[in-house]
């Protein structure tokens, strides 16, 4: 079997392909075995749940800490 030009082009395509897809296989396999650390433990919401809680510490405050980590603020402002 004798390669034309334009066999030889898809060849080289093809095979660049499965490299690259190789490479990104073990790419994505490192990052799925890196640790990360985990997830530390999430407290409860509210100033009892606190280590140290502030002084002041209003009804704001208690909606505020209870919507967090979520980006809307809460229903009552």
């Amino acid at each position: 079997m004798t390669f034309t030009s334009d066999n030889r082009s898809s060849a080289v395509m093809i095979a660049s392909a499965v490299v690259l897809g190789a490479f990104g296989a073990l790419a994505v396999r490192q990052l799925m075995k890196a640790d990360r650390g985990g997830f530390r433990e999430i407290r409860n919401a509210g100033a009892r749940s606190m280590q140290t809680p502030p002084r002041d510490w209003d009804e704001t405050d208690e909606e505020l800490d209870e919507s967090f980590p979520a980006s809307d603020p809460p229903g009552n402002y």
